[in-house]
């Protein structure tokens, strides 16, 4: 079935004072371009990453992005007892310097020296210890992205089965118009003719015979309607193919517009360069959505 190249899934995880977010988006490419930008820390998850990518994806210009966030780690206080008896030896050394009586020693006054009491920090979560975790993360994205692929892809086969329907049947209705096109060619080559006629006094039979008759191929469009209604059939039968198909649609898209430019070339009456012109814009249209198939 048809998978669109177009598509986005994130996961996000957390643990302790960390937190993790994966994002994986694509958008159309020729082939398979992956660029990765993973958090420092994290760069050895990139190799399976892309092994993984090239498992379910075979075209498409992908961005991978691992975003890590170190939370607000909590604070406590913390006694520090060595910074706390030098500022107690310092201050006995400083009453004995003055050689004055001790004073009442202001408990505030000392915890408010430097170094001796503080916050202390947490520690946060080894980066190396979150591999596992975040690898699941990114296998939880990657399956939810291959699920955006094949649903934008289901809803994608539906538009381009549609605008196939409608190509069917402008052919038909080309069918239809080519006996009134017929006598259309017919009167029109009449008149040619008696106007060379009457110019003239000298008519090579023979020759003119070939000339009419060359008129007569350069006029028929079956074989081009045969060959629209052939690509009709290869286009449906696309969409129920497995695997990537985008590149056998792109071309076959190439081949019905030829078709439809040399129809509206050869048409000559109204109605079949209408339908011509009709069959022009679907293709275009058809074209645009083959654009986004893998």
């Amino acid at each position: 079935m048809v998978n669109s190249m177009t598509a986005f899934a994130s996961a996000n995880g957390s643990s302790g004072a960390v937190s993790w977010a994966w994002e994986i988006r694509s958008v159309n490419g020729r082939g398979l371009d992956v660029r990765m930008r993973l958090a420092d820390g994290f760069d050895g998850l990139e190799a399976d990453a892309r092994k993984q990518i090239a498992a379910i994806c075979k075209r498409g210009t992908l961005t991978i992005a691992l975003r890590v966030r170190r939370n607000t780690v909590a604070r406590f206080a913390q006694l520090n007892p060595e910074g706390l008896q030098r500022a107690l030896d310092a201050a006995r050394t400083a009453t004995q310097a003055a050689n004055v009586e001790t004073a009442p020693l202001d408990i505030a006054a000392i915890l408010a020296l430097p170094g001796v009491f503080g916050t202390a920090e947490t520690e946060a979560d080894p980066l190396g210890a979150l591999n596992d975790p975040v690898k699941k993360d990114f296998e939880t994205a990657l399956t939810a992205f291959a699920q955006a692929r094949a649903s934008e892809g289901k809803a994608l086969a539906e538009v381009l089965a549609q605008q196939i329907d409608r190509i069917d049947r402008l052919c038909a209705q080309a069918g239809e118009v080519l006996d009134r096109r017929r006598d259309h060619v017919a009167e029109t080559m009449k008149q040619n003719l008696a106007r060379v006629l009457g110019s003239t006094d000298a008519v090579d039979e023979q020759r003119l015979e070939q000339e009419l008759a060359l008129l007569a191929v350069k006029a028929d469009v079956s074989e081009e309607l045969d060959r629209l209604q052939a690509h009709v059939s290869a286009a449906r039968d696309l969409l129920e193919q497995e695997g990537p198909v985008g590149r056998k649609f792109d071309f076959l898209t190439q081949e019905f517009n030829r078709e439809a430019n040399t129809l509206c070339s050869k048409a000559n009456f109204t109605d079949l360069t209408g339908i011509g012109l009709d069959l022009k814009a679907v293709i275009d249209q058809m074209r645009e959505q083959v654009q986004n198939v893998e």
